[in-house]
């Protein structure tokens, strides 16, 4: 099992320490990959509009780690502006560049390209072919600004051959089963989903392989894991669960304003203050039990081994939930401990 740094929600008052001093710990010690989001508009995640930009400084202050994105809203883009950008990074990187695509679930952020709303699932599908080809110092032609078709290719040329791309699948079937079919590697976490829901996606994704001709063991299957491991469960318990509660809250406002547009009658604010807190409470008992890297080793041990049960290759450790910056950058070393266990 592999593991990597994924940085999520992001903390204003700090702004971008947290993400590159974990970027140069997870590079000296081993870790595989260190991803960065595309988030708009709000406070919660902020920090993060354009991942290339933060992935081009990671990659001047690290030796041997993949840098990845996680995810670029991909119908938000043109796909030759996404490789043009990915492939500074590569060259930065001397070779380390890496990405995920997402589909998109916020309206709001749409207002780069209204029009590809309703058809983002494809547009971010068709895209994926396209970067391979422009990536690999294919030519193709598009329209300019005067209609015609003109021949375009990406420079900076990349370093690496191949672009490695992953699909950011969460609840809906169709992704897993197209990131299959594409021979995509899968970023998902359990968000929206048990974890016996995702072993059925999964086995979608993996059949799905299967049928289009893909080898099953070329492919990595990233797990989005919110993280803290000390020794002792119960204070682990106590530290994390107040950070958490309002980290959810605030993930649920954010879902909320976005898809007001989409079902105005479904958002959090329409409930009453006793079940807005049994809902966080239960969400906070779902993740920590069972659902993240929360706990002492032993207890976390368990979920590393179950995920590997249902065919997760690596583990992203989710850091920025609102834990104390200076706790998180302590809580490395037990993490690095854990992820040198045998698994």
């Amino acid at each position: 099992m592999e593991f990597g740094l994924i940085f999520f929600s992001g903390d204003e008052s700090n702004k971008y320490n947290l993400i590159l001093e974990s970027a140069k710990f997870a590079d000296k010690h081993g870790f595989n990959a260190i991803w960065t989001p595309e988030r708009h508009f709000h406070k919660f995640g902020g920090l993060y509009p354009n991942p290339s930009v933060i992935s081009a400084a990671i990659s001047m202050i690290t030796k041997r780690i993949q840098i990845r994105s996680g995810s670029i809203i991909a119908p938000l883009h043109h796909p030759v502006r996404i490789a043009e950008e990915w492939s500074i990074v590569d060259n930065l990187s001397k070779g380390r560049a890496a990405i995920s695509l997402a589909t998109g679930f916020s309206p709001i952020d749409f207002i780069f390209q209204p029009d590809n709303w309703d058809n983002r699932r494809n547009i971010s599908f068709e895209y994926v072919e396209i970067l391979r080809k422009l990536w690999r110092g294919e030519s193709l032609f598009m329209k300019d600004g005067v209609g015609e078709n003109t021949e375009v290719e990406l420079f900076p040329r990349p370093i690496s051959n191949e672009l490695e791309i992953w699909l950011t699948c969460t609840k809906s079937e169709e992704t897993f089963r197209k990131a299959g079919e594409l021979g995509c590697n899968i970023l998902t976490g359990l968000i929206d989903m048990s974890t016996e829901e995702l072993e059925a996606k999964l086995q979608i994704y993996f059949n799905t392989l299967e049928e289009y001709g893909h080898d099953r063991s070329n492919v990595k299957v990233t797990m989005l894991l919110h993280t803290f491991i000390g020794e002792d469960e119960e204070d682990v318990r106590k530290i994390v669960k107040e950070p958490f509660i309002s980290y959810l809250k605030t993930f649920f406002k954010v879902v909320d304003t976005s898809n007001k547009s989409v079902h105005p009658d479904k958002n959090v604010d329409n409930m009453s203050a006793s079940d807005r807190e049994s809902i966080l409470n239960y969400g906070f008992e779902k993740f920590y039990n069972k659902g993240s890297l929360m706990g002492s080793p032993e207890k976390c041990m368990q979920v590393v081994k179950r995920m590997k049960g249902i065919g997760v290759t690596e583990i992203a450790c989710l850091l920025d939930f609102g834990l104390d910056e200076d706790l998180v950058l302590k809580s490395l070393e037990k993490l690095n401990e854990f992820k040198n266990m045998n698994f």
